[in-house]
């Protein structure tokens, strides 16, 4: 007794199981669907992305729609404010994403040790809440805290030697209290991806290195920190193209110290007073493309050294 399998004319004018027609059809329909939820992103990003970047590498190289190849960089290299601006940005940038990358590898660590699911899902939506605030109201909270008269803290401040406001945002201990202000605010969102991808390592690997002997320092040093080399080239990634782009934080502070902040202190500050305080956008169309160039070149040796479009 034979069974006959329906067939269908195939592309070619072949004939094909029935059955495969039907394994195809829900993943046309998927594909649909997913080029649909793609297209959003893809419009916007070529409208807010694409085309603006485009229209500032430009104006870049050009001035009153005139050719002059590298003399608005010349002029922004030139300008006494682009130097310290660069070093500010740095320093902030270096502080930020080292005492990030250690301090929320270790919480998440942490948090993921513990065994008291209630007391582990309570930190962890703690630590989120800092990030469901704005930037500009995450800043406006930190004047109340950086200031010793009234800040909860105070004691330590005036530990620190800090007796007044001024005295807390001095240029000297800015790119500190500006890496504290963005730990704050980003660290909670970083420390439950970090939990998450903790969560994500085999069962089995963590159970052969106990039953080797590995106690929780070396499990975390040699086993767990390794799997988490892609989540932490990711997060230096994304953190370092925020910390390029440093503007609110700065600006707000300068308002409130009446300019012992300055309003040049960052390169996207100074960027902005070219374009709206002196009229010249092609400079700071020269410096934006600076801060890309830099924050690219930053990204792919995070890219490389930490694996990350590597295959497990």
């Amino acid at each position: 007794m034979s069974t006959n399998t329906p067939l269908a004319a195939g592309p070619l004018g072949g004939r094909q199981p029935a059955g495969s027609l039907r394994r195809r059809r829900p993943e046309r329909a998927q594909t649909r669907i997913g080029i649909t939820f793609v297209s959003g992103y893809t419009l916007f990003l070529l409208v807010f992305g694409v085309l603006p970047t485009l229209y500032a590498v430009y104006l870049a190289f050009t001035k009153a729609n005139a050719f002059v190849g590298i003399d608005n960089f010349v002029k922004v290299f030139q300008d006494y404010r682009f130097l310290p601006a660069v070093q500010h940005v740095a320093l902030y940038i270096a502080v930020w994403v080292v005492s990030l990358i250690i301090l929320v590898v270790l919480l998440a660590l942490i948090i993921h040790a513990v065994r008291v699911r209630w007391l582990s899902t309570s930190v962890r939506f703690i630590y989120y809440i800092p990030g469901a605030l704005a930037g500009a109201s995450s800043v406006m909270l930190w004047l109340f805290v950086l200031d010793p008269t009234v800040s909860p803290v105070s004691f330590l401040l005036h530990a620190l030697g800090n007796e007044t406001f001024v005295d807390t945002v001095q240029l000297d201990q800015l790119p500190i209290v500006l890496a504290i202000i963005a730990f704050w605010t980003g660290a909670g969102g970083w420390i439950v991806i970090m939990y998450g991808a903790l969560n994500n390592i085999s069962t089995d690997v963590m159970e052969a290195a106990r039953i080797d002997g590995a106690g929780p320092l070396a499990t975390a040093w040699y086993i767990q920190i390794p799997l988490l080399r892609k989540w932490i080239a990711y997060m230096a990634i994304l953190s370092l193209a925020a910390g390029t782009q440093l503007f609110v934080e700065p600006r707000v502070l300068s308002q409130a110290s009446r300019g012992v902040v300055p309003l040049d202190y960052s390169v996207n500050q100074l960027a902005f007073l070219f374009a709206f305080k002196q009229n010249d956008f092609n400079g700071s169309a020269a410096i934006s493309l600076l801060l890309l160039v830099v924050a690219l070149l930053l990204s792919v040796v995070f890219v490389f050294r930490g694996g990350l479009f590597e295959r497990d």
